[in-house]
């Protein structure tokens, strides 16, 4: 019975909280929605009498995207902003081309919502100008059913895409969510991966795009890290570089208690499947502990390689010398960089793919064949 009572009131428990996390919700969209609504009736007409007289624009904070939208007819901006902003998207309005390019040379815009036919300047002039000049900004035409052809053609001078005229809201917002996936999934394939110092815990999770270095820590040339205590013992690790490119690890071989570990020497192996990789130690001395726990946990490594993460410690005896060829800071981070370059370029030539984007993949080289396989970890995790 009173097993019963506690599974009870257990379930009650969990039906308030859910009850009360959909109401929190809906009263903070209820709030961003009437703050959007304010925005709107308050929306600034703007005296730019040298970029855009007619500029009218409306910011919403934190905006999913900044949108210029230009057109002769004032129904259709009217549209755009009402439709947008309430969505969360950030939107100033021109009726003019020239007020447009007028604009663009002195704000930051993500997307350009021009329509094809105007006089003075068309959709197919802005568009060309606006690629000249921000070739970093997406252009959207708005066009008529009789127009599509054309709207067709302005790709060929950089436009990403076209909506017609008249649409629904539905259909406004559903587009211009499609068009912002797209170019968001373009910047991303586009940048460099980013390299950083950072201070997260083991918990914080770094997404791949990205490749962590933690504040004091050296990096060794074989993508092994050492964190040095005051006591002169040095925790050391497998670096991000190096997990993110193996992917999921299956098992570590530990060096033994009491080895004395000699720096650019093997100290310990990563096993996955039937492949194992040798990774050198970063520093000389006696091994004095062995984190075997991590063995327990080697799911972990996807949140971080480093901290409690560590695979031994070693007693060092020759840190005076030895942390001299470590990377740290400013460094390590340039050695990153210059390692990404190098392994994109290897991975090309491996695959024979020229047109292979500048992305890395999480665990790209698990794809590979045992040959290639020992020929990218040699060469990147063996020095």
């Amino acid at each position: 019975m009173g097993f019963s009572l506690l599974i009870l009131a257990f379930i009650i428990f969990i039906l308030a909280d859910i009850i009360i996390r959909f109401i929190l919700n809906k009263f903070q969209e209820s709030k961003l929605r009437k703050e959007r609504e304010t925005i709107l009736t308050e929306s600034i007409k703007v005296d730019f009498s040298k970029e855009a007289k007619s500029l009218k624009r409306a910011e919403v904070q934190n905006p999913k995207a900044k949108i210029l939208c230009v057109d002769d007819e004032d129904v259709i901006l009217d549209s755009f902003r009402k439709i947008l902003v309430l969505d969360g998207y950030s939107v100033d309005t021109v009726n003019s081309g020239p007020e447009a390019i007028n604009l663009i040379k002195s704000h930051h815009y993500d997307f350009v919502f021009t329509d094809l036919k105007m006089p003075e300047m068309d959709g197919v002039e802005v568009t060309k100008i606006v690629k000249h000049l921000r070739p970093d900004i997406d252009v959207i035409i708005i066009t008529g059913y009789a127009t599509v052809e054309t709207a067709v053609d302005c790709m060929k001078f950089g436009a990403m895409d076209y909506v017609q005229k008249p649409f629904t809201e539905d259909e406004l917002l559903d587009f211009t969510k499609k068009s912002l996936i797209k170019r968001q999934d373009r910047i991303q394939k586009q940048l460099k991966p980013r390299v950083h110092i950072t201070h997260l815990v083991e918990t914080d999770k770094i997404k791949f795009g990205e490749f962590a270095i933690p504040g004091g820590v050296f990096i060794s040339e074989g993508h092994t890290w050492a964190a040095v205590a005051q006591d002169g013992s040095v925790r050391i690790g497998i670096d991000d570089f190096a997990k993110k490119l193996i992917g999921e690890i299956d098992d570590i071989e530990f060096p033994n208690l009491g080895m004395n570990a000699i720096k650019g020497q093997p100290i310990f192996s990563i096993k996955q499947n039937n492949r194992v990789v040798k990774f050198n130690s970063p520093v000389s001395g006696v091994v004095s502990k062995i984190n075997y726990e991590l063995k327990e946990d080697l799911h972990s490594l996807n949140y971080s390689v480093y901290e409690k993460n560590w695979i031994c410690i070693i007693d060092a005896d020759k840190l005076d010398t030895e942390l001299l060829q470590l990377k740290i800071g400013k460094n390590a981070v340039d050695f990153y960089q210059d390692e990404i370059d190098k392994f994109i370029k290897e991975m090309k030539e491996i695959l024979k793919d020229e047109s292979k984007s500048d992305e890395l993949v999480w665990g790209e080289l698990q794809d590979l064949d045992e040959k290639n396989w020992y020929l990218i970890t040699g060469e990147f995790f063996n020095k």
